[in-house]
């Protein structure tokens, strides 16, 4: 498909993994990527969304 890449060509440019990408995909951040059948497209123009994964390693919800 014209303009549009596989999830394979996006995690080696951006540098990480394909399924990491396949979450970003299924989490709706990376804007305008489609499913055709069981395969992710993402458009050539995306850029990388920021990591906004927890990394102080503490939890958000406090405990009752």
């Amino acid at each position: 498909m014209q303009g549009y890449r596989k999830i394979s060509e996006v995690s080696k440019e951006w540098g990480i993994s394909e399924r990491r990408v396949n979450a970003l995909c299924l989490e709706g951040r990376i804007e305008g990527a489609e499913k055709f059948g069981n395969v992710w497209v993402i458009p050539e123009e995306s850029e990388k969304p920021a990591d906004e994964r927890l990394k102080s390693g503490r939890y958000i919800k406090e405990k009752d």
